[in-house]
């Protein structure tokens, strides 16, 4: 069996703390690279005070790997982060406030796509490419879905630029009474959950990839999203890391490519279709979004962005065409507002209604 940072990490996910969890569980793990038949990494402990106490676990961790198949040398050094001791290394005492949940961290090793417990289907939203309004269609699917009596939850997979929360007129940060589990918000009867409820909204999210893909990991299977029969996951523009992490660790039921109909939104479409294939992820069909304007004033029907590309590609690729949807600007403004265009009347509210039956009526969602 070769040696990967799975088989190193699974090792680690043995060595347990005393004060609960282990070294994986509870994020002490950095800086692991493998080369060869050596492996180096670092455990950083929350305090100095801490890491003091753990050089036994140290000697257990360089003894554990050391023991695998392939390895020749293990180089362990112990640290500690130089800030106060984090919420999730302070012991339980019963008295003060409960720990509040580490967000963005190294992913958990597991050994295959898993289900998100509670939840019946999974539905992936994504794009090719910013800009071409999947964030607003995976909202107002959403509350549509909702309003049909689904039980529907979103999550925003955005990390770098997480934008459900305004658009769902939700703020706060979700509370976590035990530190370990997450309660989530709801609004216009969906439950959502955002990496944007749980940092600065001010502050960038300045993280490498591990800690963007443990982040996903976490709003997956440490939130208690309870008993849903489909859950949106926004995804954010192009063919990275929360994508790969989604489809690869996830039992994924399907995806929906949005995309605007002109063509250079579709030479990005067809890459996020060609994504999906190479994920093993069945496409459940195509949304154009923005199709046609219908101006306020004098009732005149403009394609502004092209209009019929997106069934085009479907035909093309024998997928089904799920929807098209208008663009204007009361959908911009529900949007800002907090209140999607979905949750009330009107031909872009009927629109997105027609979508989320057809999705009911074919088993989708």
């Amino acid at each position: 069996m070769p040696l990967t940072r799975e088989t190193v990490m699974a090792a680690l996910l043995k060595i347990a703390l005393p004060d609960g969890g282990t070294l994986v569980s509870r994020d002490f793990i950095r800086a692991l690279t493998i080369e060869g038949g050596s492996v180096r990494f670092v455990i950083e402990a929350p305090s100095p005070e801490i890491a003091a106490r753990m050089e036994a676990i140290r000697l257990a961790a360089e003894s554990s790997v050391r023991a695998l198949p392939g390895v020749e040398s293990v180089s362990v050094v112990l640290t500690a982060h130089s800030g106060s001791p984090s919420p999730s290394a302070a012991p339980a005492s019963g008295q003060g406030e409960p720990p509040s949940l580490k967000i963005g961290r190294h992913p958990t090793p597991q050994s295959g796509p898993a289900p998100v417990a509670g939840v019946d289907r999974i539905l992936a939203i994504g794009s090719g490419k910013g800009g071409v309004g999947k964030s607003t269609v995976a909202t107002n699917l959403a509350v549509a879905l909702a309003r049909e009596g689904r039980r529907v939850g979103l999550l925003d997979a955005d990390i770098y630029g997480p934008s459900l929360p305004r658009m769902m007129g939700v703020s706060g940060r979700p509370s976590s009474p035990d530190g370990k589990l997450i309660n989530p918000l709801t609004a216009h009867g969906v439950t959502v959950m955002s990496i944007g409820l749980m940092v600065d909204p001010e502050k960038a999210v300045v993280w490498r990839g591990p800690m963007l893909m443990g982040a996903l990991q976490q709003m997956l299977t440490q939130v208690q999203w309870g008993e849903l029969d489909v859950l949106l996951v926004d995804l954010p523009p192009g063919t990275g890391d929360v994508q790969l992490t989604l489809c690869q660790k996830t039992q994924v039921t399907g995806a929906i490519v949005v995309s605007t109909p002109q063509d250079v939104a579709l030479l990005d479409a067809r890459k996020a279709l060609d994504m999906f294939r190479t994920l093993n992820t069945p496409v459940l069909g195509l949304i154009e979004n923005m199709s046609t304007f219908h101006c306020p004033h004098c009732g005149e029907e403009t394609q502004i962005f092209g209009h019929g590309g997106v069934a085009h590609e479907a035909e093309a690729l024998g997928l089904p065409l799920l929807g098209a949807l208008p663009i204007d600007l009361d959908t911009r403004l529900a949007g800002d507002g907090g209140a999607p265009v979905a949750s009330g009347d009107g031909a872009v509210a009927d629109a997105y209604r027609q979508l989320a039956r057809g999705l009911v009526a074919g088993g989708m969602a």
